[in-house]
């Protein structure tokens, strides 16, 4: 066992220095900030396999510790996930119940001492409409985010219970109410007159709703907008995910299903990225 345990690490190591020498390389054009990954596939892949249900979504969990290992070496700030759409609540109660309980697993596994999360300093943040999750997966997530908060080097985003039509729903709601509870403030001092009777072009500036104040209340907004969006399986659809920020993202779409995805996929897509870029950056200039 002590041999084979000195073996492997001495393939990790060399694993290393082989992916430090392809990331310098790399290095010589921009890094993308910011990589998001619709993980699509794991069902399939157990299928494809013969394997027991649930087996796809854990070979899918090791998958993603590789990925995460691989895009923070190369220096990418920010990952985020697509684990678990608001639709997804709409299949059979037992598959729902049993991505929950891999869930919560999982993410007692990244909170331990030996884990990816304290290796690199991860930050770890929840998006969506957590009040969704049952409450011991919800109690798991906010105990992930509390322990983590003060991680600064590379931070994580786990999309779970979330879909853009519910990000944007909610952004536009807290919006509204944000600027109500402005005018009612404003009407119990005293200082902002009969603001019903007023001229609505005189206010419109000041109570109007903005791009900004949408932008600010999105789920998302802890995070800048993703350079690459990647989606495994070889799918074209953005299935609801990042719809608000991926106006300027380059999209990559590989056949391969989500537990197969390798280190050349991430090399090939930064690549293909790094050739784009300065289109990409002109047409946000535009914006």
């Amino acid at each position: 066992m002590k041999s084979l345990n000195r073996i492997n690490g001495f393939f990790g190591k060399l694993g290393y220095v082989f992916r430090k020498c392809i990331f310098h390389v790399l290095s010589v054009g921009p890094i993308p900030t910011h990589i998001a990954f619709i993980m699509d596939g794991n069902r399939r892949y157990a299928r494809k396999l013969n394997l027991k249900e649930g087996s796809g979504h854990r070979a899918g969990f090791s998958a993603l510790m590789s990925m995460l290992k691989y895009c923070y070496e190369l220096g990418v700030k920010y990952v985020t996930v697509y684990a678990f759409s608001v639709d997804n609540f709409n299949r059979s109660p037992e598959e729902v119940q049993s991505v929950m309980d891999l869930m919560q697993e999982k993410i007692e596994e990244l909170l331990m001492q030996e884990s990816i999360v304290n290796s690199f300093g991860i930050r770890l943040h929840f998006i969506g409409n957590l009040k969704l999750l049952n409450e011991t997966t919800r109690a798991a997530a906010e105990k992930a985010m509390t322990a983590t908060a003060k991680n600064d080097n590379v931070v994580l985003l786990i999309c779970v219970a979330y879909s853009s039509t519910d990000e944007i729903t909610h952004a536009v709601q807290e919006s509204c109410r944000e600027k109500l509870c402005k005018i009612q403030e404003l009407e119990s001092s005293g200082s902002g007159g009969d603001l019903i009777g007023v001229d609505y072009n005189e206010n419109d500036q000041e109570f109007a709703i903005k791009l900004s104040d949408i932008e600010r209340h999105m789920y998302m907004s802890v995070s800048p907008e993703p350079d690459i969006l990647v989606r495994t399986s070889g799918a074209y659809r953005l299935s609801n995910f990042l719809l608000w920020q991926t106006t300027h993202s380059y999209l990559y779409s590989p056949v391969a299903l989500w537990p197969e995805i390798s280190f050349w996929h991430l090399v090939w897509v930064v690549l293909n990225f790094q050739h784009v870029q300065p289109t990409l950056e002109k047409r946000k200039k535009l914006v």
